[in-house]
């Protein structure tokens, strides 16, 4: 850890574990470079030669060269990973399972974009654009994206605009299925509104509220609470998302609270992403700020995910100067979660994270887009971060790497993930470094950020478990996921234009809402 930056710096103690039984299978996993847990320093450090030996779901022991010989020779199995770079596996808090819709939505102008939005008239009476098989694979796809770009915790999100009104209890429960069968460690609950963005014929934005709706989302939520408990699946937790905060009550922002407190459960909630279409709201419909609204709704504690976690009273937009939002936040516990790659895209940046660390904020890392690449992302906010300050030397990519990392566990409560250590979970990644493309190999970290993308993971195992090796999913058939994802997004796109508030007479088209680059001829 470089230097005292809020509670990432802290040592922590590894969660209990059951012991290792003589009878559970040993693998060892060889790399050139690893990025493993320092006891002594309380943070990580570089171990050259380094064998990781994994006994069941859990890491017994680690070592380098001079030692990693005895370790080899304990397991039943060693996987020799070569030139890599073997680090904690990542952990996504706004994890992507969609068809993507940045594709779509993140090149347009204000008003362009209104149009991608519900139209009130739809809104009455909206409908499922896919099939029960169609979602479930899409939500397969999400998953195996995931894992391909090295993610082996995450916190999935996906995109409403193409459903009924939101996601569902069954829906939730079939990801849950999914991810468990393919080996993902996943934080789950299926998301709610009371409300809806939409445009109005006139252009005007607006929210169409249907409490019912909300009502039956929020019961879908707490029964999949009990659901997750009923699977008794090590790889699956339940957790608490609502919505959007300007598109969710009051009362079951309050209620979310209650059952959380009640259930121990996880809250993560979009607030703080937005201006005209978040702050600008609350402040003129219900008399606040959206920290505010979480604070008296009870939310603002050390269970609350804020995924973006931008507009805060330090940002220029806002007030541009610091009133109390961060030391709040930290006092509280609370994790923001940090999306970099998104943010550029949508071109709303968090206004320097050195002061969210400095406050004692806790920061985990998300990708809310595709690809879920938290290598693109760490080198994405690290440039930021250079150019905000003015200064090559605030290029905090350590501090990134934790956030990926030791902040994502802090986030979910779970010590033993997010480090190489004896007694952690076994979840762990490799990025390969022996392409020529990858260039010379310094330090491995800078390299890999460089160079590198999530592609660059060929491995990874989650509770002791091979996900992925040599960059593929055992029993995947990607080429035949990768056609049928084509076809559904081909769908989702077309189905746009049903929703389009500003159609023209007769109506719009896909080439009017999403015109090409350059003219196709």
């Amino acid at each position: 850890m470089t230097g005292a930056r809020g509670p990432a710096g802290a040592p922590e103690a590894a969660a209990p574990v059951a012991a290792a039984t003589s009878a559970e299978a040993a693998t060892a996993l060889r790399a050139s470079h690893a990025i493993v847990w320092d006891e002594a320093r309380g943070g990580f450090a570089e171990l050259r030669d380094a064998v990781v030996l994994v006994r069941g779901a859990r890491v017994e022991a680690v070592a380098g060269a001079a030692a990693g010989a005895a370790l080899s020779e304990r397991a039943d199995e060693t996987i020799d990973l070569g030139e890599a770079l073997l680090m904690p596996g990542l952990i996504d808090l706004e994890g992507l399972v969609d068809i993507d819709h940045l594709l779509l939505d993140s090149w347009w102008g204000a008003e362009h974009a209104a149009r991608l939005e519900w139209s009130a008239e739809y809104a009455e009476a909206p409908h499922e654009v896919l099939t029960p098989a169609e979602r479930s694979t899409l939500r397969r796809y999400g998953l195996v994206q995931l894992i391909l770009h090295g993610i082996t915790s995450a916190m999935p999100i996906s995109t409403e605009i193409h459903g009924a009104w939101a996601e569902t209890h069954d829906d939730l429960l079939d990801t849950a299925r999914t991810a468990s069968e393919l080996g993902l460690r996943v934080f789950l609950g299926p998301s709610y509104r009371s409300g809806v963005h939409v445009t109005r014929a006139d252009g005007s934005p607006g929210i169409h509220w249907d409490e019912a709706r909300g009502e039956a989302g929020f019961a879908d939520a707490v029964r999949f609470l009990d659901t997750v408990e009923g699977l008794a699946d090590p790889l699956v937790t339940g957790v608490l998302v609502p919505c959007r905060v300007e598109t969710v009550s009051d009362e079951l922002l309050a209620r979310t609270a209650e059952v959380s407190a009640a259930r121990d459960a996880l809250v993560r909630v979009h607030a703080t992403q937005g201006l005209a279409d978040e702050r600008d709201i609350l402040a003129d419909e219900r008399g606040t700020t959206p920290l505010d609204l979480l604070d008296r709704a009870g939310l603002l504690n050390e269970r609350l995910v804020l995924a973006h976690g931008v507009y805060l009273d330090v940002h220029p937009d806002v007030h541009g100067e610091d009133r109390g939002d961060l030391a709040r936040l930290a006092d509280a516990g609370a994790t923001v979660v940090h999306c970099p790659l998104t943010n550029a895209r949508y071109a709303f940046w968090l206004e320097r994270l050195s002061q969210y660390l400095d406050a004692g904020v806790n920061i985990a890392l998300g990708t809310d887009s595709f690809p879920p690449d938290l290598i693109r992302a760490i080198d994405t906010g690290v440039q930021l971060s250079k150019a905000q300050h003015d200064d090559l030397g605030m290029g905090m990519l350590a501090e990134y790497v934790e956030a990926a990392t030791l902040g994502g566990a802090r986030a979910l409560r779970r010590p033993d993930l997010g480090r190489i250590a004896p007694g952690a979970a076994a979840d762990l990644v490799a990025f390969a470094l022996d392409d020529l493309r990858m260039g010379a190999v310094d330090d491995p970290i800078r390299t890999l950020t460089l160079a590198g993308t999530g592609r660059d993971a060929v491995f990874s195992m989650v509770a002791g478990r091979v996900v992925m090796r040599d960059g593929r999913i055992p029993g995947l058939d990607q080429r035949a996921l990768r056609a049928e994802g084509q076809r559904i997004f081909e769908k989702l796109r077309g189905a746009y234009a049903e929703r389009d508030a500003l159609a023209g007479p007769e109506g719009s088209s896909e080439a009017q809402l999403f015109p090409p680059v350059f003219p196709r001829v």
